[in-house]
């Protein structure tokens, strides 16, 4: 339940004065109702309708329903010398709906909530208790508090997340990072509370084994019968072991005079990756702008963003003459440095700040871009990629990234659907 006091305005015929507004003012006597049991429609409104009757004020209300079973809290002020009478009516109540009650006296409100506020995504496929146990054990070790657990989807992975506070955004993320590493069967993501989910919000991701399943190159290399020359050039480049710019330009010269026709043929062979039309669905129904940068090639990307319907898109560009690849790109390269300076333009175009802005990739170049964000985002990467990410998602769905920004599972059904 949430730890917010409501100020109260004077009562009917009081006044105030500037003096009265820093008198400190003893906590009410409060009643905690929680009742429990099998969930139909009304419950909340005949508890509510059942404690109208004695005058008190909500302090707090809070509901959950797991499993068709409800556990509703409200906390309100006491009647005063009416209180044995509400417990009284209140269990009544509780008994002719075939529900269970408990009353609890206290004073005021909820214990504040501690400074360092956190949303803790722990994501499993499947989400073990023993796993799920180790990461709370982490965070209450570190000083923590957990406030609130919710599930935010069951379906690609279970996905559950908890509003922490009492300890600082970084410190946390560090200590759950080195536990979901050293298990290896869940993944966590530690965001401050501060980078919302709605609003003006701007996504970017990589292309090659990020939004699609392949290595673009590496089906253009497929055409020109030097495929295994250029995958092991790439795969030296995405393990930070080679220049990226010197080994782009040594893959593309391998591409010397092939034919520009091809094009249309590597656009079909390209495959999204599973929950990349989710994602990007999801993200623009809820008001995101979404764009993608990316070390291969413009004759790919441009089809992308159409197809996608994206907002944003850059890549390098194959050099074509009289119909032929010259082995050359042309214009500014997209290297590492370069993929950070374009979410820079992206969101200056958007109008969305750095610290509102979430990155997702995979290889060695895209970890400056994933530093830049708000939020970066290690998909399936190298293991270089992801002790520098601030989350790191290590299943084959990408739309399993929308939880990390605390969308629910019914949201993205809701997008999928129309509704």
């Amino acid at each position: 339940m949430s730890s917010s006091t409501p100020s109260r305005p004077p009562g009917p015929g009081a006044t105030s004065s500037p003096a009265d507004t820093t008198v400190d003012r003893p906590d009410p006597r409060t009643l905690l109702v929680k009742i429990f049991g099998r969930d139909r429609p009304g419950l909340t409104a005949g508890l509510l309708q059942t404690l109208a009757a004695y005058g008190v004020e909500v302090v707090d209300l809070e509901q959950v329903v797991t499993r068709g079973r409800i556990t509703l809290c409200a906390l309100v002020t006491s009647p005063g010398d009416g209180e044995g009478e509400l417990r009284a009516t209140v269990h009544g109540w509780a008994e002719s709906q075939r529900l269970q009650a408990e009353i609890i006296s206290g004073i005021g409100d909820n214990r504040p909530r501690g400074e360092g506020r956190s949303h803790v995504t722990v994501l499993g496929h499947p989400l073990s208790a023993e796993a799920t146990a180790a990461i709370a054990a982490r965070i209450t070790g570190c000083g923590a508090n957990i406030d609130r657990i919710r599930r935010l989807a069951k379906y690609p992975v279970t996905a559950v997340e908890f509003d922490v506070s009492g300890v600082a955004t970084h410190t946390l993320r560090t200590e759950l990072a080195t536990e979901a590493a050293r298990r290896g069967e869940v993944d966590v993501a530690v965001v401050a509370s501060g980078l919302q989910r709605r609003g003006r919000r701007l996504v970017v991701m990589d292309v090659d084994s990020t939004l699609i399943q392949d290595e673009v190159i590496e089906l253009f290399a497929a055409h020109a019968g030097c495929e295994e020359r250029v995958a092991e050039v790439t795969e030296a480049a995405m393990r930070g072991e080679l220049d990226f710019t010197e080994s782009l330009h040594a893959r593309v010269a391998l591409l010397a005079g092939l034919e520009e026709g091809v094009v249309e043929k590597v656009r079909a062979e390209v495959r999204l990756t599973p929950g990349a039309r989710t994602l990007v669905r999801t993200l623009k129904r809820l008001g995101y702008q979404v764009g993608i940068v990316s070390g291969g090639f413009t004759q790919v990307t441009d089809s992308l963003r159409d197809h996608l319907g994206l907002d944003f898109a850059a890549a390098n560009t194959l050099e074509v003459v009289d119909g032929r690849f010259t082995g050359r790109v042309t214009g500014e390269i997209v290297d590492r440095a370069g993929k950070a300076r374009l979410l820079r333009r992206f969101a200056r175009e958007a109008g969305v700040p750095l610290s509102q802005t979430v990155a997702i990739g995979d290889g060695a170049n895209d970890l400056d871009m994933l530093n830049t964000a708000g939020l970066g985002v290690a998909f399936n990467a190298k293991p270089l990629v992801r002790r520098a990410a601030d989350a790191s998602v290590n299943v084959p769905f990408l739309d399993t990234v929308l939880y990390l920004l605390g969308i629910t599972r019914e949201e993205v059904e809701a997008a999928d659907t129309g509704e």
